[in-house]
């Protein structure tokens, strides 16, 4: 069987030994249960020492998740001489009922509308080197009554007769606000306050550059919120955005300096600034990236423009990146970009394997830790395969939980024998039995004992 204790004893610093034993029969459980992922189905499979009674003081504990994410990655994961960046991300949990705590409303982009549910932010170091995401922050989306209040205004329909038509030019009495001067709504709030923890838990054992963020958070507001955490933003702007060329002529002798050159049309966008060009499959796909203003961001735009051409049919899509960093090249852009999308695949693992999409805690203490220790489980995973890829690389999560279950029953039939067989004899037993429903062979000594 899988030894899970010694991966987990660098958490003594933050939780009691106690605590760290009920872990390992929770994730030994978990690596080889099947069905649902519950209380009832995990005490079903942890054996002695981790009954019913014991999974449930466990999700009962308060445990100081974010610290352990660090402390365990720091530990096992961390490469000193690989290069990180930060990306985050928000997943949707569908729940029915009407008493688990946190319960609401959200945009599921699966169902491509808003469903009854749970919703998570979580915050990945990914490694640009292993290319794999690393979950090290996790917060449940509770809204408030302003973010309610928000959405329902958002959402009701307008009024029948249109307001009169203001007049044009600016209203009397209003003043020129700074585009600096940005008040973070409750999101933003939220999201700014764990990146600072997590920074504060690094310190300077790892220097963070970049955030990397979806095309939701494509607004001036988030730029801020990462300046100010002492970031550079990268995400994704509206195909529609209005963005325009700095101004480069003369003076015109009075007035404000004009920062607004010419706008921007993704369709014909200077040679000048051509990257990339290459042509497959009657697809021409063009690279651009330049310097660029958008009216609602305080400073330039570093912006990276993909422009896919059918030449048969001679229609455009594109798509635009942006980055605060005007000095990042067009390639780091587009691929750190990419690079968020591992954290997508631990959200998929947490819910396949993990428990993420099955549990069914309802209290605030319980949730939380039904929801961490599915994606704590992820850099679990992450680091026993690191001990099995060497001798068989094509190793899958479903193989080890394959070889789990086969060794927990192994297990309990040689519990029952009246004399344990030769060692040479329970070898062989061991490589048959955990072998059935495994795609990929496994040598047994390959796994940690």
């Amino acid at each position: 069987m899988v030894a899970i204790l010694p991966f987990l004893l660098c958490l003594q610093s933050e939780v009691k030994m106690t605590t760290i034993r009920q872990f390992s029969h929770i994730a030994l459980a978990l690596l080889a249960l099947t069905g649902r992922v519950t209380m009832l189905g995990i005490s079903r499979w942890t054996g002695q020492g981790g009954s019913y009674r014991t999974v449930q003081r466990f999700f009962a504990t308060v445990l100081p998740w974010a610290a352990l994410f660090w402390r365990f990655f720091h530990t096992h994961l961390f490469h000193k001489d690989d290069l990180y960046i930060l990306a985050g991300d928000e997943t949707v949990v569908s729940k029915a009922g009407k008493h688990t705590y946190g319960l609401d409303r959200f945009f599921a982009s699966l169902a491509g509308k808003p469903i009854p549910g749970l919703a998570f932010f979580s915050l990945s170091l990914i490694s640009t080197k292993q290319r794999r995401s690393f979950p090290v922050a996790l917060e449940q989306v509770v809204h408030t009554r302003e973010e309610r209040a928000a959405a329902k205004a958002k959402t009701k329909t307008k009024a029948k007769t249109a307001s009169p038509k203001r007049k044009g030019g600016r209203p009397k009495g209003s003043t020129t606000k700074a585009k600096t001067d940005v008040v973070l709504n409750p999101e933003l709030t939220r999201i700014s306050t764990l990146i600072l923890a997590l920074l504060t838990r690094i310190g300077s054992l790892l220097s963070l550059t970049y955030l990397v963020l979806d095309g939701h958070f494509g607004t001036n507001a988030a730029l801020q919120m990462a300046l100010r955490c002492n970031m550079q933003l990268i995400s994704k702007l509206r195909s529609d955005s209005a963005l325009f060329l700095p101004y480069d002529g003369p003076y015109a002798g009075h007035g404000p300096h004009r920062i607004y050159g010419d706008k921007l049309n993704p369709g014909a966008i200077p040679e000048r600034f051509v990257r990339q060009s290459s042509v497959a499959n009657q697809i021409e796909t063009r690279i651009y990236q330049l310097t660029a203003r958008h009216q609602s961001f305080a400073q330039a735009l570093n912006v990276v423009v993909i422009v896919k051409t059918n030449l048969t049919s001679q229609t455009q899509a594109h798509v635009i990146l942006f980055s605060s960093d005007l000095e990042l090249s067009c390639e780091l852009l587009m691929d750190y970009y990419c690079l968020r999308f591992q954290l997508e695949f631990t959200f998929r693992d947490a819910k396949q394997h993990w428990g993420l999409e099955d549990f069914m805690n309802t209290t605030p203490t319980a949730v939380t830790n039904a929801a961490n220790l599915s994606l704590f489980m992820v850099n679990l995973t992450e680091r026993v395969m690191q001990d099995i890829r060497p001798g068989q690389p094509d190793m899958s999560v479903l193989d080890l939980k394959a070889y789990c279950r086969g060794a927990k029953y192994i297990e309990e039939v040689i519990k029952l024998l009246p004399e344990t067989p030769e060692p040479v004899i329970v070898e062989r037993i061991f490589s048959k039995i955990t072998g059935i429903g495994r795609i990929h062979a496994l040598p047994v000594d390959s796994v940690p004992a």
